[in-house]
């Protein structure tokens, strides 16, 4: 079984739109998607990262300017924000965490359980992000309040086979 970039594309559409519209209380515009390689991502602002295991195996993650981190921050927590912080990482976090979840919950349906990890946020400036191997993002750009977000998607089959299931399973066990 697979899952074919416009598939999932749509996927990210739907969940970033219903995170805007639900959480948010606004709505958002989408771009047109795109495939990106593992050539290195941003150099400044925020992104999210979040893991996904299972049959499929990936990575989610949105990324956006400070200044946008701050108005989904606001957004979300209902207080202005002039610059990043602590509460604004979280918030972006947040957010990654159900625009991904969502995604992770329709994959579900086609592929079976699995699992998503904890939100890792990078700030600053003078940074790139790689995935290692021949992996493809898709990516769906959204532009809210004058200001550009990006969220992308890379997923691969899961070669040794174990479910998220078992590996948290496996994880969890002690020798005695």
């Amino acid at each position: 079984m697979s899952i074919n970039t416009e598939q999932l594309a749509k996927l990210v559409k739907d969940a970033t739109e219903q995170v805007f519209s639900t959480m948010l209380g606004t709505e958002i515009t989408s771009g047109e998607p795109y495939l990106g390689g593992s050539d290195p991502g941003p150099s400044e602002g925020v992104v999210s990262l979040i893991g996904l295991a299972g049959a499929w195996i990936g990575t989610g993650s949105v990324f956006c300017s400070a200044e946008m981190a701050c108005k989904i921050a606001a957004g979300f927590l209902m207080t202005e924000y002039p610059a990043v912080n602590s509460e604004v990482l979280d918030a972006v976090a947040e957010v990654t965490n159900m625009i991904i979840g969502n995604v992770k919950t329709s994959l579900e349906e086609q592929f079976g359980p699995m699992g998503l990890s904890i939100p890792t946020v990078i700030y600053g400036r003078n940074f790139m992000t790689r995935t290692v191997g021949n992996s493809e993002w898709v990516g769906v750009p959204f532009f809210w309040n004058n200001e550009r977000i990006e969220v992308q998607v890379c997923l691969a089959p899961n070669e040794d086979g174990k479910t998220a299931h078992s590996r948290f399973w496996m994880a969890g066990m002690r020798s005695i």
